[in-house]
């Protein structure tokens, strides 16, 4: 298979797909104000080519921030694209569509992948789509775009999530996660005072959870916002885990950018040394692609917001850029399989 990226800085799709020939599926992460004017004009341009999209930042060796990016697979691969709709309430209304799909690629854990574009309520939409993917092990990689809208097919969507399942007909396919934070001290809280509608912490150990953040940090209230940069919370699952950000402080709680639950065991995390880890993660591609042909990545915003303080975001670009061809959206919440997680890059690498 081949991967094409177009862009645009000013939201030109005709300059963004200028060279792009015979596509067998298409990505399209656009900005809030023209999305739905792309949206049409891609389905104009390659009708019946199953498609996704939502708003948001792409990249390849460049940042792509209010633009729009075109992410294109050719040659050799087989594609399906639909959505599922009224994902705050029931998405497993619809989880015909997706099970049909998967048997339209003929799709096998070896060769195909699932990527997904959502709206919103991400682990509850991960959920109904893994009780398909999960007996097929058919692997899933995808993120959160903005403003509430997706797009499948040429068709704009709110509350939904827009799906593609994607086979690659010469070779295999694997995805992998990458965490640069590791666990802070021994420090162990208990969630409590929970609103899992608003992914709200009351209290950590009985205690206001700003007040137990703040004290354990030394930061002002203003503070917290940035520093789950370098702090945020986590949530042990198997032999992973699982990152959650602050998104703000409410009166005396803390709001996330997912659900915690009362009883819910969390630890406190620090940044560790991000750059060995990003190596680490392209050896590791290299080590089962030596000559991986594409490589799509759905870094978290925060990552991106780490990365740019810190003037390591082109650095981080260039050095991605020795897998071959890679390119990516940056989310508002990463998807890995069944798991919706935070300040995580995920990503899919094709043979």
């Amino acid at each position: 298979m081949k991967q094409f990226f177009g862009m645009s800085q000013n939201g030109n799709l005709q300059d963004a797909v200028h060279g792009l020939n015979n596509p067998q599926f298409i990505m399209l992460l656009s900005n809030a104000d023209q999305f739905e004017k792309h949206v049409a004009e891609l389905e104009k341009l390659f009708p019946q080519i199953p498609s996704i999209g939502c708003i948001g930042m792409s990249y390849d060796t460049r940042i792509v921030e209010k633009g729009v990016g075109i992410i294109a697979f050719t040659e050799g691969v087989s594609a399906a694209a639909n959505v599922l709709e009224e994902v705050s309430t029931m998405p497993v209304k619809y989880i015909e569509r997706l099970k049909q799909d998967v048997k339209k690629v003929n799709a096998s854990p070896k060769d195909t992948v699932c990527i997904d574009f959502c709206s919103g309520n991400d682990a509850c939409v991960l959920t109904t789509i893994y009780s398909v993917l999960g007996p097929a092990n058919i692997s899933l990689v995808g993120g959160t775009g903005d403003a509430g809208k997706v797009s499948a097919n040429g068709k704009v969507y709110q509350d939904a999530v827009a799906y593609a399942i994607v086979k690659n007909n010469n070779g295999r396919v694997k995805t992998y996660k990458e965490n640069i934070y590791h666990q802070m001290g021994n420090y162990n809280f208990i969630a409590s005072k929970t609103d899992k509608a608003n992914y709200l912490i009351g209290e950590l150990n009985g205690r206001p959870a700003k007040q137990v953040y703040q004290d354990i940090l030394h930061v002002t209230e203003q503070e917290i916002q940035t520093q789950t940069f370098k702090n945020p919370f986590g949530k042990i699952n198997g032999h992973d885990t699982c990152i959650i950000s602050i998104k703000e402080v409410t009166g005396n709680a803390l709001t996330c950018f997912r659900q915690v639950n009362d009883s819910d065991v969390l630890i406190m995390l620090e940044l560790g040394d991000y750059k060995e880890t990003v190596r680490e993660t392209i050896q590791a591609i290299h080590n089962d692609f030596p000559h991986p042909s594409a490589v799509f990545s759905v870094n978290c915003l925060f990552r991106y917001l780490l990365f740019t303080e810190n003037n390591y975001m082109q650095d981080y670009l260039q050095e991605m850029s020795a897998l071959g061809n890679h390119v990516g959206l940056v989310g508002y919440g990463e998807h890995y399989n069944n798991r919706f997680v935070n300040q995580s890059m995920t990503c899919v690498a094709f043979e």
